[in-house]
């Protein structure tokens, strides 16, 4: 059954009551199963906001409260018309952490994270008026797939140098993995769709067993949760801006314009809609809420493929649900209590998280290829792809005076560089493939149903963010 409804006319839609079948985002559910399953997308995007903002040195509560009003901001520009959540981007851990230096400097990295928001929000404003078709023309499948894997490869050494902290971390580490594993394919349905939170959590308690307990590792230290109040305001951290960091980071807004764009399209195909007339609003809303969440010492945010798989999963696209996760999330930002809980996750479990995260992000780049076919029997795409994925596995860093680009950024522009320059002067069908193919579509035919449209309402198969 499709999900295809007349949309509302005006900025802002509105929500029609529906208690039963598929809820359409124009549509709500009772107000307690509306708050219930809003407490779901927080569980589904909670491991992921967590995780990014501990690699990069940055207080989680900051970053949980920052990915709530991130939220909102993207709900007001779209006028609630794209159903999504926004939490902590993957994109940004590589190139922050080389602008934060030996002396983890995070104004200097939030001042470049706001660049970065602004190069975004200016390419949204340049989309409501020109539209996208320029950006699938520098991005096609080849290129997109390679910046996606790029990231999940860069941040490889991050996780694995954090699962070798120590032997007994190593082990943590493989026995979270193992825990993840399980609970993405042997748990019943919704819990699947939690892998890193319940992994998260199975790893801590091994951890707490074995550490605490049996006295095999260091033991997790509980006071300062003891002493962190209930209530309280989160961590605000002022930016500064520096030319080197500005310059290094703001190219990752190239990359979150391919993460969003396949995003909106995932969304599009499930909810039988087609939203490419919103996706200047989308990457507008996108930027201005990493602009915002960084002014205050949050992360960079994009939209996050875990709650586009619970929308798949659940038939419920409302959008008005992401009101109530987000409400969640900043509440959540206001107990030092819960922040200080999140502090004492042991170095061992976040290096397993990390490497199952970094390793699915890998993945999905290879998944974008297979799903658009990419021909790598063709010297082209194989030289832009066997060139990229080398810059950025070794994070090949380009120095011109001041200005420096690493693994990640140098990797996105040669394979965008290199394309156009093999590209043939009459593309064959692989190249002129759209986005639409990226979620399951063909470029020639319309949107599909919520039963067909793409493989993320397959229930054994948890997905992970694009270059989150």
């Amino acid at each position: 059954m499709a999900t295809e409804t007349t949309e509302r006319r005006g900025y802002f839609t509105g929500w029609t009551l529906k208690k039963e079948g598929i809820i359409a985002p124009d549509e709500r559910l009772p107000w307690g199963q509306t708050i219930f399953v809003g407490l779901q997308h927080v569980l589904a995007m909670f491991g992921a906001t967590v995780l990014a903002p501990i690699i990069m040195g940055f207080n989680p509560n900051t970053a949980i409260f920052f990915s709530g009003i991130g939220t909102l901001i993207f709900f007001l520009v779209v006028g609630g018309r794209i159903p999504s959540y926004l939490g902590s981007s993957f994109s940004f851990i590589a190139v922050v952490l080389v602008a934060e230096g030996v002396t983890h400097n995070i104004p200097v990295a939030l001042g470049g994270i706001i660049t970065a928001g602004v190069v975004y929000a200016i390419i949204g404003i340049i989309v409501m008026f020109v539209g996208y078709q320029w950006i699938e023309y520098l991005m096609p499948p080849v290129v997109t797939g390679v910046v996606v894997a790029v990231i999940g490869l860069n941040l490889a050494p991050v996780a694995i140098g954090e699962a070798n902290h120590s032997q007994f971390d190593t082990w943590m580490a493989l026995a979270t993995i193992l825990a993840v594993a399980v609970v993405a394919v042997y748990l019943p349905g919704p819990l699947r769709r939690l892998p890193i939170l319940l992994g998260g959590i199975i790893g801590y308690l091994l951890d707490l067993l074995f550490a605490n307990g049996l006295g095999y590792g260091t033991p997790v230290n509980f006071t300062a949760l003891g002493n962190a109040a209930w209530l309280g305001a989160p961590a605000f951290t002022t930016p500064t801006f520096q030319i080197s960091a500005m310059t290094l980071i703001a190219p990752v807004a190239i990359i979150l314009v391919a993460e969003n764009l396949g995003h909106v399209k995932a969304v599009g195909a499930i909810t039988g809609r087609n939203l490419d007339k919103y996706l200047g609003r989308a990457f507008l809303g996108d930027g201005l809420a990493t602009i915002v969440s960084a002014s205050g010492g949050g992360t960079g945010v994009t939209t996050y493929a875990e709650n586009i798989g619970v929308m798949a999963v659940t038939r419920i696209y409302s959008s008005l649900i992401f009101i109530f996760a987000a409400a969640v999330a900043i509440l959540l930002g206001f107990s030092p209590k819960f922040g200080a809980l999140i502090a004492t996750i042991p170095i061992g479990v976040l290096g397993g998280l990390a490497i199952v995260l970094f390793g699915l992000i890998a993945a999905t780049g290879g998944r974008i290829w297979v799903q658009n076919r990419v021909d790598f029997s063709k010297s082209r795409n194989l030289i832009t792809a066997a060139v990229a994925l080398t810059m950025g596995a070794g994070n090949f860093t380009l120095n011109i005076g001041n200005f420096t680009m690493s693994g990640i950024g140098t990797a996105t522009f040669s394979a965008i560089i290199l394309y156009q320059l093999l590209r043939e002067r009459e593309p064959k069908p692989e190249e002129m493939a759209s986005a639409d193919s990226a979620v399951g579509l063909s470029p020639t035919e319309p949107q599909a149903s919520a039963d067909s449209a793409v493989e993320l309402n397959h229930p054994t198969e948890p997905q992970a963010g694009a270059g989150k």
